[in-house]
């Protein structure tokens, strides 16, 4: 048996045909319509948790929460669990993960965090302009903008504008010119390197490859091809992101990284909920979600295997 932990029906379908296809036994477990009974027992069965730090954009902020009770329970009872407690830690949290990134010597952007705006607009002198905005708790983009001065920065801060992240915590970053305006999104599946897609940011941000995420203004259209995996990609120390992840007991992720004008490159997001692009996937003959399913579907008949 494998069970699916999510709180988004829209991007579970592309998972379900990959199980169904290989006929494995599969069930659902959608976060908001559930409770726990913390005295019951857990199904045997393996446990995949796709829970996402932008549940808040769909009405369901306080699903991790409820989502991290249910990881510990499941870990209480000594059951295989992908994408564990530590991995939920990090898709919450962009300061931790920069922590555990920089740890293995994982270049990330100067980053300044803060949930006071005046702390924050104090903190933009020590980044420097041009900068970027960013939630702490977040996904997709969310929360991302450039501003190339102070006062820019400060009519946004105490602006009737401004966004604020679900956990109140703001970063400035430092930018990163990409001279492509593109940014690269390695896709790990058993905690190893599956493929890279490169995507387009010349429209934004907003950068969900889900098929789901389409009718979305920053999101990919027929008039241009925003995601293509990329057969020649290369980074030197790719073994370095893939002990990051056993160490943070992370199965399935897609890190995002940047280069910029001289070719150094900075990473800056990891997601353990990663969707796919089915358009970009089928023009390389790729599909990480069968690899996924084939992963998931190897654990289960392995018991006490946990990630």
């Amino acid at each position: 048996m494998i069970i699916i932990i999510h709180e988004n029906n829209e991007w579970i379908e592309p998972f379900e045909t990959a199980l169904k296809k290989l006929e494995k036994e599969y069930r659902i477990w959608y976060v908001p319509e559930m409770s726990l009974d913390m005295s019951s027992t857990p199904p045997e069965a393996v446990y995949w948790n796709r829970m996402s730090a932008s549940s808040h954009t769909r009405g369901h902020r306080y699903t991790p929460e409820l989502v991290a009770g249910i990881l510990s329970w499941l870990e209480r009872h000594g059951r295989t669990v992908v994408n564990g407690p530590k991995a939920l830690d990090l898709e919450i949290s962009k300061m931790r993960q920069y922590q555990e990134l920089e740890k293995l010597g994982i270049q990330t952007p100067k980053t300044f965090c803060a949930i006071e705006k005046n702390q924050l607009l104090a903190g933009a002198e020590q980044i420097g302009f041009p900068l970027i905005t960013k939630h702490n708790r977040a996904g997709k983009g969310l929360g991302v903008m450039k501003f190339d001065n102070k006062e820019a920065l400060k009519d946004y801060l105490y602006g009737g504008y401004f966004d604020e992240s679900p956990d109140g915590v703001t970063l400035l970053q430092e930018y990163i010119a990409s001279p492509t305006q593109s940014i690269f999104r390695m896709e790990f599946v058993n905690g190893k390197f599956l493929y890279c897609v490169e995507v387009d940011t010349s429209q934004g941000f907003e950068l969900c490859p889900a098929e789901a995420c389409e009718l979305e203004s920053n999101c990919p259209t027929g008039e241009y091809e925003k995601f293509r995996i990329r057969e020649d990609f290369l980074v030197p120390n790719i073994d370095a992101y893939e002990k990051f992840l056993a160490e943070n007991d992370i199965g399935i992720a897609g890190i995002e990284i940047i280069f910029d004008d001289n070719g150094e490159y900075w990473t800056y997001d990891v997601n353990t909920n990663t969707n796919y692009n089915p358009q970009a996937e089928a023009a390389a003959n790729q599909s990480a979600p069968e690899e996924i399913a084939r992963y998931l579907s190897l654990l289960n008949r392995t018991p006490n295997l946990v990630y």
